[in-house]
């Protein structure tokens, strides 16, 4: 490619959430790394937690101000991952629905070749076509679950007359509970009404961006790469973008944090034999009530497996009687954060509880890790189907209704937490095939991002396309 690409301009602009921002900014550095001069648009908050995390001489932190106070939010309240009380959500979407004008101007000012924005920021289509400015859309997901999502379209009408019904059109034979979606269109006119306008303007301009970038891989999903591009039109699965954090510190400063307890759960780890121990974790964005955290404790505990648990909620009042005594030495329970990569390339580490968002699901299958699915809301009941029945490294818990709202949820006894776990980690035939197949495609993830790997190459075909358009 020589060193034409050095002269492609192109601006990030990703959704304000840990689970959005943070594959968005790994994006940033692949095509950093390939020559590419890179600002990214964010608020001063967020821009705290990407500055450590990249090289200033090549990337560009573009900082405009976040209305919060206008909005009537907490100040610094500019991250969606931030604990916010349900009815602050609503006020948080609609405050940056109101960066329309400042990212205007940014263009403007900036003039770039291209903008990369988030799939949940459709009016930036508007803004940039008016300005001339060819805009790629992030999908935050894989290519499987915007194949089922789209297919779950095509069968809704007849969803809410069946207790289950077959995905229609997939490669595979797909078969949804009617309880583990959630129909955005039957929102509208209540306050979560928001998320179908969203929806209803991120379908509007499906066809009319210049394309999606997928976090995703070719060889993982190949039948629903090219289903979706049949679909969707010109897409690009440039991951698994975590990858591209290959140092320890990198990977400990991956979400603008660092502290003390990074080193504990280390060292922690290093007194483990390998493959022992089971780490659960459920991302940046979910909580549970006191009776499931309860639950979740002693089933950990009676499977009988070390553990490394990250917990979000505060307070200790679910905490078993005599809990900490019974699991010392045997279970560590992180408050808030834990450097996820590192934990989960842990030689230790033998299995991963998950919530299945896409980030976590990917960086599991990475470290070539057999998975616990526990799916919770969005599109993690459909992430949670290709895990276990086409890519075959996980086992279900048995959750089985989507729910925003954690004391809506139905709770899961300790015995099938226990259960689950003990059956991904424990020995047979079953569990073997499952670690043999995780190992495998952690192998493959790798080889898609190295050098003529599908993933290396696509990062390649895109930026030469994107120049070609800027010539012409």
């Amino acid at each position: 490619m020589g060193s034409e690409p050095s002269h492609l301009h192109m601006l990030f602009f990703p959704y304000m959430a840990q689970g959005h921002m943070l594959p968005m900014v790994d994006i940033v550095k692949l095509f950093a790394a390939r020559g590419a001069r890179i600002t990214i648009l964010t608020t001063p908050v967020n821009a705290a937690i990407i500055r450590p995390t990249i090289d200033d001489s090549s990337i560009h932190l573009h900082i405009i101000p976040f209305p919060s106070a206008e909005f009537g939010l907490p100040d610094g309240c500019e991250n969606r991952s931030f604990v916010l009380p349900e009815d602050k959500r609503i006020d948080f979407i609609r405050a940056i629905a109101a960066l329309r004008n400042p990212f205007d101007s940014v263009l403007e000012h900036l003039r770039p070749d291209c903008v990369v924005s988030d799939y949940f920021l459709p009016w930036t289509y508007h803004v940039a076509a008016a300005r001339g400015i060819p805009r790629l859309v992030f999908h935050g997901t894989n290519n499987f679950s915007l194949c089922a999502s789209n297919a779950f379209e095509r069968c809704r009408e007849i969803v809410d007359k069946l207790d289950s019904f077959v995905l229609p059109g997939l490669p595979h034979r797909i078969e949804m509970l009617k309880t583990q979606v959630l129909d955005f269109k039957k929102l509208a006119g209540t306050p979560l009404g928001i998320f179908t306008e969203i929806f209803d303007e991120a379908e509007e301009v499906e066809g009319k961006h210049y394309g999606a970038v997928m976090n995703s891989f070719y060889e993982l999903e190949p039948e629903y790469a090219d289903q979706n591009r049949k679909v969707k039109g010109k897409t690009w699965n440039v991951g698994p973008v975590s990858l591209c954090n290959k140092e320890a510190a990198g990977m400990s400063l991956r979400g603008g944090k660092h502290s003390a307890s990074v080193n504990e759960c280390l060292d922690w780890l290093e007194s483990k034999a390998a493959g022992s121990v089971v780490y659960m974790c459920f991302g940046s964005g979910s909580l549970f009530s006191g009776e499931q955290l309860r639950e979740m404790a002693l089933g950990l505990e009676e499977a009988g497996h070390p553990f490394v648990w990250v917990v979000r909620n505060e307070g200790d009042d679910w905490v078993p009687e005599g809990y900490e005594e019974r699991i010392a030495g045997k279970g560590m329970v992180v408050r808030g954060w834990a450097p996820q990569l590192l934990i989960l390339n842990h030689g230790a580490v033998g299995g991963f509880v998950s919530h299945c968002g896409w980030n976590s699901s990917l960086e599991g299958i990475c470290a070539g890790l057999p998975m616990v699915t526990w799916p919770l809301y969005a599109e993690q009941f459909f992430n949670e189907k290709l895990l276990v029945e086409v890519l075959g490294v996980g086992v279900a818990v048995g959750s089985k209704v989507y729910e925003f709202r954690v004391e809506m949820r139905p709770v899961l006894e300790a015995s099938a937490v226990a259960a689950a776990v003990r059956r991904v980690m424990g020995g047979g035939e079953e569990a073997e095939e499952r670690r043999r197949r995780a190992k495998e495609l952690g192998e493959m993830a790798r080889r898609a991002v190295e050098k003529g790997g599908s993933s290396f190459e696509e990062i390649g075909i895109l930026m030469e396309e994107l120049m070609d358009l800027k010539k012409h």
